[in-house]
């Protein structure tokens, strides 16, 4: 499904290709340095919406994906088959009134020790745009109602007091709300989360002690401290100049950050004094990179294809050291 094809304004194709003219003004040209064995492992359906969104790993490295047009949650096995385990309802408009996008999509994942999968969800309507809970044998059930007029986009756990934290990449905010559900709370509201005419704060990390998160408009990686009583700090810059900038994981090596740029077509690794440097690009295949994972030393790189409309795919690569 191309994004025309599910009601993607013309000026929103022409904004997001802006973004893929852009390159980060800090990331050197495609050297793969520490990645081995990169490779195109699997192609996904673009005519059936399977753009991938985001990503939570199983410790097996089975990914659950959201497929953001087909509004769907899928579990791709680590030899590449795909099986939806979700369909989220479709919204009596059609999802035309979704903020920016003007489609509705399946967005942030988190998944939990007992197999239970959190979603979001953004319609542009008040009966289904929030977060979503699929457990095992169940019917997915939206236990937390978002603002229709936001985007809830990037979703991140706190494992140790285990609220689940949202950013919405429209209204500038993140968002905390139980695992149990119920009524969201804005948790921060700085000025460094807000969008520049596009879409703002992204994705979404629990990561020693802080939410970091990152802002595609304002090409930034931001460090949030959760203060005692889970008050939110003053972002911290960590990285700037990264246009594009979407979803990101931890390498294991402290604060390194491997992330998804996604209208520059790249991924870069990004050093704890913010230096990036750009390790896979569009001669690799990348395809519009949306998130990343690892899973030991395995990088997944999964690109929607949103501006290049060409070859929703999954790239699989072997991260030399990247643990140590």
């Amino acid at each position: 499904m191309r994004p025309e094809d599910v009601g993607l304004p013309s000026a929103v194709v022409v904004a997001a290709a802006a973004l893929g003219a852009a390159v980060p003004a800090d990331a050197s040209p495609a050297a793969r340095g520490p990645l081995t064995d990169v490779r195109i492992s699997d192609h996904f359906d673009l005519d059936a919406g399977q753009m991938p969104e985001n990503v939570a790993l199983l410790p097996d490295g089975t990914a659950d994906v959201t497929f953001a047009g087909a509004r769907q949650v899928a579990q791709i096995s680590p030899h590449g088959a795909t099986r939806v385990l979700a369909t989220l309802p479709a919204p009596a408009d059609g999802g035309g009134n979704t903020p920016v996008l003007g489609f509705a999509l399946t967005t942030g994942i988190v998944r939990t020790g007992d197999g239970t999968l959190y979603v979001l969800y953004a319609t542009g309507t008040a009966d289904l745009t929030g977060l979503w809970r699929i457990r095992p044998g169940h019917a997915p059930r939206r236990i937390a109602a978002l603002p229709a007029d936001g985007l809830p986009n990037g979703l991140a756990l706190d494992p140790r007091t285990k609220p689940l934290y949202i950013t919405d990449s429209v209204l500038g905010t993140v968002w905390t709300v139980p695992t149990t559900g119920g009524t969201p709370t804005a948790w921060s509201t700085a000025p460094e989360l807000s969008s520049t005419g596009f879409l703002g704060v992204n994705g979404a990390k629990f990561h020693n002690g802080a939410l970091w998160v990152t802002n595609l408009d304002r090409g930034t990686l931001l460090r949030i401290p959760v203060g005692p009583h889970n008050r939110a700090g003053a972002p911290q810059v960590r990285a700037s100049g990264l246009v594009g900038l979407d979803d990101f994981t931890f390498t294991g090596r402290g604060n390194q950050v491997l992330a998804a740029l996604n209208g520059p077509n790249k991924v870069v690794r990004i050093l704890p004094d913010g230096t990036a440097t750009t390790l896979l690009d569009a001669a690799d295949g990348l395809q519009g990179p949306t998130s990343v994972a690892l899973h030991g030393d395995d990088l997944d790189v999964f690109s929607a294809a949103y501006t290049t409309k060409t070859d929703p795919n999954l790239l699989r690569a072997h991260l030399r050291g990247g643990r140590r």
